[in-house]
């Protein structure tokens, strides 16, 4: 699976328990209708990977999704997911369609208000 958008943010390597297991993490800012924040994590000698990477920079990251099973002391059945990435890559940012230009702001401001709108006139909106 792959995760594409900009670096948000790259976090510090940390190192846990007595061998020496390390972690990076990076936030992913998906370009999308509603974009979202995705944490990942890089593990072990794949933290390097991150090394020459920026915040605002648009990458496409290789993933696996984890999942686990812990038990808590009280007997209850807890499920954990993680996100680690094993690859990164950069992109290239996104050109501008040739030929093809934007309408100006004011354009959409042109369009005459609605006079005839009453409000028990039905809404097809699904919001």
């Amino acid at each position: 699976m792959e995760v594409s958008g900009r670096i948000k943010m790259i976090d510090e390597t940390k190192s846990f328990g007595s061998n020496g297991f390390r972690k990076r993490e990076v936030v992913v800012t998906t370009d999308e209708q509603y974009p979202q924040h995705i944490l990942i994590e890089f593990t072990q000698d794949k933290c390097d990977l991150l090394n020459n990477y920026r915040p605002g920079e648009p990458v496409k990251i290789s993933i696996n999704l984890r999942g686990r099973e812990w038990v808590n002391p009280q007997g209850e059945t807890k499920y954990f997911n993680s996100i680690q990435g094993w690859r990164i890559e950069k992109l290239q940012p996104e050109a501008p369609q040739q030929g093809y230009q934007a309408a100006p702001p004011a354009a959409y401001d042109s369009f005459e208000p609605a006079n005839n709108y009453k409000e028990e006139d039905h809404d097809d909106l699904p919001f």
